[in-house]
This record gives C-alpha cells, sequence and structure tokens, in this order.
C-alpha cells in the first residue's frame, strides 16, 4: 500500500505528454497553461498534441516553456496531494455516460441544424478553460464525430463529447430556455462545485 502511495504521489507532468491527458488528470491545470498562452486547452483535438508541440510549435518561447512546465509539475503535485477535492473529475464509465437533452432543447437544436442546412450534423458538447468561474461550456455543430469521441445520442440529436471532457460533464441537463431573463441554452451540471448564475461557467 505504501509503495502504491509513493507511485501515485510521484506521478507527474511530462512534457511529453498530450494536452488532453494532462486536463483530464489534473483539470486545474488548464488555467496555468491558458494564463501562459496555451489557448489550444479545451480544444477536441487536443489529445493528439503534446505540451511541447503545442507551446513551442505556436511559437512559445523555450524560456517560458519551461516555466511553464515547473508551475505545471508543482500544482500537479498539489492536485494529487488534495486528489479527494477534485473527485468529482474521476474517470467514468463511458457505456454509461448520459448527457441529458430537454425537449424544448432537442427541439432548438434540431431547428437550429435545420436553418443553417446541418441536418444529420451532431452537437459538439464540451469544455474548456474560461469563464467567470474557471472553465465554460461548448456547444457547437460537427458534421462527423473525431476519433476520440464518445458518441450520444438523445431526442433525436447526436452529441459528441470528448472523452477527455466525459469526467467533466457525465449527468449535465442541457436545456433551452425563453423569457424575461435571456433566452438561450442553460447547462447544469452535477460535477461542478460552484456556477456562475448565467450556466454557462463552471469549477
Amino acid at each position: 500500500m505504501e509503495s502504491k502511495t509513493r507511485e501515485m504521489n510521484s506521478e507527474t507532468v511530462s512534457k511529453d505528454m498530450t494536452i488532453g491527458e494532462v486536463v483530464g488528470k489534473w483539470p486545474h491545470l488548464a488555467e496555468i497553461m491558458t494564463s501562459y498562452g496555451l489557448h489550444c486547452v479545451g480544444c477536441h483535438a487536443n489529445p493528439y498534441e503534446s505540451i511541447e508541440q503545442g507551446a513551442l510549435g505556436h511559437g512559445m518561447e523555450t524560456e517560458t516553456f519551461n516555466q511553464m512546465m515547473k508551475d505545471l509539475k508543482k500544482a500537479a503535485a498539489q492536485g494529487t496531494a488534495n486528489e479527494q477535492e477534485h473527485r468529482h473529475f474521476s474517470e467514468v464509465n463511458f457505456d454509461e455516460a448520459k448527457i441529458n437533452l430537454t425537449d424544448a432543447a432537442a427541439k432548438k437544436v434540431l431547428e437550429i441544424m435545420k436553418e443553417e442546412n446541418k441536418q444529420g450534423h451532431g452537437l459538439r458538447f464540451g469544455v474548456m478553460a474560461g469563464g467567470c468561474s474557471g472553465f465554460k461550456y461548448v456547444l457547437d455543430f460537427e458534421e462527423k464525430e473525431a476519433p476520440n469521441d464518445l458518441v450520444l445520442k438523445e431526442k433525436g440529436v447526436k452529441i459528441f463529447v470528448d472523452k477527455e471532457a466525459v469526467a467533466m460533464i457525465n449527468g449535465a441537463r442541457i436545456d433551452f430556455t425563453s423569457g424575461l431573463q435571456g433566452t438561450g441554452f442553460k447547462i447544469e451540471n452535477p460535477n461542478t462545485e460552484k456556477s456562475c448564475g448565467c450556466g454557462s461557467s463552471f469549477s
């Protein structure tokens, strides 16, 4: 048991790890990467690009990259020590994963698809660093799923979710509301510690 604990605590961030892998293991590191200008965090393509490729390939100076890696390793170590605080980001069984669309949301999604001539497309649902609470939701249309996607079906709508993000949004409920307080999609996520009143940002 003691040996296993030491092994877990020794796990750290490597420059060869993909951005998606890092965010999947230590979600709180996304904010550090974006603060250094690594804005591809949260993009559904990020599982295929290493931190080094993503940083140096987009113009980050070597010295800045090395400092970012130091900050990431330090924050990862602190995150491992406080793992229970981030328990809602634990791995999930993909076969049991679920994204809930209300009737109003499904109707609106299909309506927009028809208006934009995107019948047959899927709804991309994901997260990226940003927003007033640390992370923000992403909703978009895509013609087909990416290789690392989990494809869910709800009320006639295909939903594409990057597997790296499933643990963060599993069980989320997407609704569409129209009223005095605004019109748009609102998301209720059971995995969040807190969220902003707009329903589009969380931590």
